[in-house]
Formats: C-alpha cells, structure tokens, sequence
C-alpha cells in the first residue's frame, strides 16, 4: 500500500471521529508523519487557499507542493485512489462519485451528533455549518432503520409483552422524537436539534446491540424472558448513555427524565 507524501489533510479535533480515522491513515502508512494536523492549529496565515469554513465542513486535503485543495469525498478519493490504485476507476465514476459524495455529506454535517464532541466544543470559532436537510435525512433514517429491527425484535417476547401490529414500534419512536422535541422546544430551543440528533443516535446504538440476539434467536431459541432480560440491559445502557450527552449539551436532567417517563408510559399502555 503506497504512501502519499507532500500531502496533509486537515482534521476536526473536536470530533473523535475525525481524529480516529485520521490517525488510523497515519499509522496503516497511507499518509506520512506529518500528513496530519487539526484545522483548528493551522496558523491564520497559513495556507491562505484554504476555505477555513469549507475545511471545518470537510475535510481538506493540501497538496504541500502546489497548494492545491480538496475537499471532503474528493480528499478520501485522492487518499485511497493513491494508496489503493486499482478503485482509481472507480472513484472516478461519475455517479458513484456523486453518490458518496451525499454518504459523506450526510455523515459529515450528523458527526458531532454520531459522536459528540467533547464539552467545550464551542471553544474555536469556526463550527461546523448546521443544515437542516442533513439532520433531518438523519432523524429519518435512524426511525426507519431502529423501528425496523425493534419490529422484528419485538416478536421474541412474546409471552412476556405482547406482540403488537406491524407499525407499533415505528409509531413508538416516532412518538419520542415528537414528545422530546416538544420538550426540548421548550427549555432549550436552540439546542433542539443537536438533542434530537443525539437522542436517536443512542436509539439507533441501542437497536444495533439488539440485532445481533436477534439474528442468533432462531439458535437461542424460545426464550422471552431471555429476551426482555437482554432488552432491559440494552435500555440501561440507553439511559446512562442520554444522562452523559445530555450533559455534554449541558441540558440538566429535564430531558433525560422525560425520556424516561415517556417510555414507562408506554410500557404501561402496552401491558395493560
């Protein structure tokens, strides 16, 4: 795998994540030593072709010989299209350029809900630009996809909770955005959609750690109160999980409480 010298790609380091696959790129060998820095340490002078906003929305690769940028999709394409010659064709492709291109987007402007920065993540001036398509498609895709596996999840405690129709689950999460957002409409509307953002994040988390008992059910066999068990735990780790981002939101406990009241409410209209 070839290395691609004389190129330095500029990270958030207020996102754990941009800070985790960036080093990975420096420690596999794709990118050199110095292939790295945070924009946040880049000198007010430096690199004057920069677009500082664009670099904190994606991430900027510099060409260190030319000075020539890219930016996001097209910065990982250079990357890999050099350490991995062979997807060249590939990630020259129109269409599947401009596909992941809308995956990256899509992540890009998510990532500070995917992965919460850390508490003072207010303490540079440039922030990522907010778009409200972006946290939207997200909100939409998180219901979808935790509804769908709660679906199929939900049919494995039969017997301890009854099984409901096919759109109850979608109707339950969907329900919490709408009953949580009202909530936090109310006592911190500018932080709303960083909220809802993280709220199903740790929904769509606690679905994922569901999936795999499901998917090994039909070994595991019948066994509800295994299940409701397992699903307990997983909500556990839910809860814990909503104190600590609300607290890196510097929310207080309103929300989490809510959270939780919504929840044995329906629990309750569910069993009785």
């Amino acid at each position: 795998m070839a290395t691609l010298k004389n190129y330095q790609i500029l990270f958030d380091a207020e996102c754990p994540m941009c800070k985790l696959y960036t080093k990975a790129l420096v420690q596999t060998g794709i990118l050199d030593e110095e292939g790295r820095a945070a924009y946040q340490s880049l000198a007010p002078d430096a690199c004057p072709m920069v677009d500082r906003q664009r670099a904190v929305n994606e991430i900027a690769l510099i060409n260190q010989q030319t000075g020539e940028v890219t930016y996001g999709i097209h910065s990982l394409f250079k990357v890999f299209g050099e350490a991995m010659p062979v997807f060249k064709p590939l990630f020259s492709f129109g269409p599947f350029v401009w596909l992941m291109s809308k995956v990256y987007a899509f992540i890009s402007y998510n990532r500070r809900v995917i992965v919460p920065a850390p508490v003072n993540s207010d303490a540079f001036a440039l922030q990522p630009t907010f778009k409200l398509h972006y946290r939207l498609a997200y909100l939409l895709f998180t219901w979808a996809v935790t509804s769908c596996i709660l679906t199929q999840y939900a049919a494995l405690l039969q017997g301890v909770v009854p099984v409901g129709n096919s759109y109850r689950e979608y109707l339950i999460c969907g329900g919490q955005v709408l009953f949580q957002g009202a909530i936090v409409a109310l006592i911190a509307p500018k932080k709303a959609w960083s909220y809802l953002g993280n709220m199903m994040t740790i929904s769509f988390g606690g679905a994922l750690l569901l999936l795999p008992v499901w998917l090994l059910s039909g070994w595991i066999g019948h066994h509800p109160v295994f299940y409701a068990g397992y699903f307990m735990l997983v909500a556990g780790l839910m809860f814990l999980e909503h104190i600590r981002r609300t607290k890196l939101l510097q929310l207080g406990w309103a929300l989490t409480l809510s959270w939780a009241v919504y929840r044995l409410m329906i629990l309750v209209i569910i069993l009785f």
